[in-house]
């Protein structure tokens, strides 16, 4: 499993935030060897010296009365193992540093422990028990500030907010430095679908301002081409017609015995004609119509009754209840009706178009089944390509840009077309739209 992210943003945010780690731990080390451990060694060392003060004048083995005295006046206590444990010695916590740094001074072991004074004393809440191999019955009670959490809790309370305030600031520096390429990404999606965005703000980095300027001279070419695309297709169109209409009318003034050769030529006229108009829908950009409400059910029925005064042509309605849907009706009814010509055309004069709701992938599905030869498997994405025909098996017809035409118009709606053969016979072309 891939535990790092993909994205430039989610990188440099982790690459921030383990140099920021990484400073934060050498800041903290840094502190701790150079303020702290030396603070801690000077307090031990104070400490071992009052002990050896203690053991030079014998205050560890002297009478109860002058012990009082001793620790009215300096406030350090001297108590028998079993007045220490009365005295909150079980409550202590054992520092193995400052053990070993106060048996080093004194040359002896010594065991320290630190616990708060059962008074709770303010001033110096602490109390440091030192216990020696030379008395082992003897426990001595130093009390002692400047042990507070406070000296620590700043040093961390400032590393968290240097912490956070970095993180964040990285952030945003990362979110600005990645606006511009989200923005790239959409509109490189939007020239893939085949529309034309707004030229995008040249913003951020040196080099990011040169790439965006390089896709808006990329965007504004595609646009010429697509405008130059659909002028040359337009003038071919019209020159091509001009001819054909010509040979029409010389067909009509041929004699009545050639009305066998007459009825050749008009058909193929109309084939052309026919082609021609395809080729006209081709160029023809499918955003200029408006996107309405329509309801596909009720496109298909329309389709179907047209087909009827074609008495061999039948169609089998399997339509379920369907959402209303946003799309264009003029080119979802070329789709449709490419897709039932087809059907009938190459495949059999009994097709079946069935419709269902996906609610669960938010879709709405068309399939438009026939019973023909179908089409080899390995031909089925081919014909989506433009002049391409899977028609060996099928027959030979028309100009092979239906399918190309149906593929960018269900595109354009942010849907899907494909094709499949039936497991028992036939063809099933099939496209989905969202809801």
């Amino acid at each position: 499993m891939r535990m790092l992210p993909k994205s430039a943003f989610g990188q440099t945010v982790l690459l921030i935030g383990v140099l920021l780690l990484i400073n934060q731990v050498v800041s903290y080390l840094s502190v701790t060897y150079y303020f702290i451990q030396p603070s801690y060694q000077q307090i031990n060392s104070l400490l071992a010296t009052q002990v050896k003060t203690l053991i030079n004048h014998n205050r560890l083995e002297s009478p109860p009365a002058m012990q009082s005295d001793f620790s009215r006046a300096t406030g350090i206590r001297i108590y028998t193992a079993r007045q220490a444990m009365q005295k909150g010695l079980p409550q202590a916590t054992y520092y193995g540093f400052m053990s070993a740094s106060v048996s080093k001074s004194l040359q002896t072991r010594a065991d320290v422990r630190i616990s708060t004074q059962p008074n709770e004393n303010a001033a110096m809440p602490y109390l440091v028990w030192i216990n020696l191999d030379a008395y082992p019955n003897r426990w001595i009670a130093i009390p002692i500030s400047g042990l507070s959490e406070a000296n620590i809790s700043p040093l961390t309370m400032y590393l968290m907010v240097i912490g956070v305030l970095s993180v964040a600031g990285g952030w945003l520096f990362v979110r600005r430095l990645n606006r511009p390429l989200q923005a790239l990404q959409r509109a490189a999606l939007l020239v893939g679908q085949g529309k034309s965005p707004a030229p995008l703000t040249e913003q951020g980095s040196s080099e990011m301002i040169e790439v965006t300027r390089a896709f808006n001279r990329m965007n504004q070419g595609i646009q010429q081409l697509e405008r130059d695309r659909a002028l040359m297709t337009a003038g071919i169109s019209h020159d091509l017609r001009t001819p054909l209409t010509r040979v029409r009318l010389a067909t009509e003034m041929l004699p009545d015995e050639q009305d066998w050769l007459k009825e050749g030529i008009v058909n193929d006229i109309e084939d052309m004609n026919a082609i021609i108009d395809q080729f006209i829908d081709y160029a023809r950009q499918e955003g200029t119509e408006r996107l309405e409400s329509a309801n596909l059910n009720e496109l298909i029925g329309e389709l179907a009754q047209a087909r009827h005064i074609e008495e061999t042509h039948h169609i089998e309605l399997k339509m379920n209840d369907v959402p209303l849907l946003t799309l264009r009706k003029i080119a979802i009814k070329r789709v449709l009706d490419n897709l039932i010509e087809n059907a009938f055309r190459y495949g059999s004069n009994h097709i079946v178009v069935t419709t269902f709701e996906d609610k669960d992938a938010c879709r709405v599905y068309c399939r438009v089944r026939d019973f023909g030869p179908g089409i080899p498997d390995s031909e089925l994405d081919d014909v989506f390509m433009p002049f391409t025909q899977g028609d060996k098996a099928r027959g030979s017809m028309g100009s092979g840009l239906g399918l190309a035409i149906s593929r960018r118009i269900i595109r354009a709606h942010h849907g899907e077309i494909s094709l499949r053969n039936h497991p028992e016979k036939g063809l099933i072309a099939e496209f989905w739209l969202p809801t």
